[in-house]
């Protein structure tokens, strides 16, 4: 039988090689066959999701939170210290200093990532801006969100932090942040589905735990900005994720 692994489109482009060197790692190490889906957008990530035909899932910790809680899904792993933080920054030349002098009306590049979102949106308290007081302009990809914030088409621009740092130093010089998060407990998941073989979802997470410091896993979690490797995920550490999530929508 064939597992489908998802990767949440949310990773930076130069990642994209690290995921099919782990993927093929994987199928060697845990002796499944694997296929890796890829999906350009968060919309065509539900659509496969939806099919059924999704094994596991290495999800944002908003979608995972959901598809925990209401599909039936269950966490098996997380990356060892590489939580999703998230940046709100600005065109170098901006007159804002600060979010808190983002005002009422401000326009906001986005893209379709919840979590971002979510934390962003509380990093805009000191502001006094709720989602209300913000003009949100979506983009497919952060490297759109940039030129916006470059060009002054918007105030600011929403990023995974991985994905700010992973920009080009062209880019960023020409970007001035004004927050980066510092929560630490939220991170992305590695999920499987219900239906699958515990003897299948025991394999994948030996193979996946077992990759740091070994000559052929170490240089693939490098690759993938992951060099601490990952750990196992305890239902109940699942849950307190989801819990915090659960605080950052209310």
């Amino acid at each position: 039988m064939t597992l489908n692994l998802l990767i949440a489109p949310d990773f930076a482009p130069e990642r994209f090689a690290g995921w099919h060197m782990l993927n093929t790692l994987l199928q060697k190490k845990s002796g499944l066959h694997l296929h890796l889906l890829t999906p350009a957008s968060a919309a065509e990530q539900a659509e496969l999701i939806a099919q059924g035909q999704v094994h596991l899932v290495y999800a944002n910790p908003f979608d995972a939170a959901s598809m925990v809680r209401e599909a039936g899904y269950r966490a098996i792993a997380r990356p060892v210290g590489k939580s999703d933080e998230m940046v709100i920054a600005t065109s170098a030349g901006s007159a804002l200093g600060s979010v808190e002098d983002l005002q009422p009306g401000a326009r906001i590049a986005l893209t379709d990532n919840k979590d971002v979102k979510l934390i962003g949106l509380r990093l805009l308290e000191p502001a006094d801006l709720g989602e209300a007081d913000v003009q949100w302009q979506l983009v497919d990809n952060y490297q759109a969100a940039a030129r916006l914030a470059i060009k002054g088409e918007v105030d600011a621009s929403f990023f995974l932090a991985e994905a700010y740092h992973s920009l080009s130093r062209l880019t960023r010089s020409q970007l001035k942040p004004l927050i980066e998060s510092k929560l630490a407990d939220i991170t992305h998941v590695l999920l499987v589905q219900g239906g699958i073989e515990p003897d299948a979802a025991q394999r994948i997470s030996a193979a996946l735990l077992d990759l740091k410091g070994t000559p052929d896993g170490q240089p693939v979690l490098d690759e993938l900005g992951m060099g601490g490797g990952f750990e196992a995920m305890s239902e109940e550490d699942a849950e307190f994720m989801i819990d915090l999530m659960n605080t950052l929508l209310d």
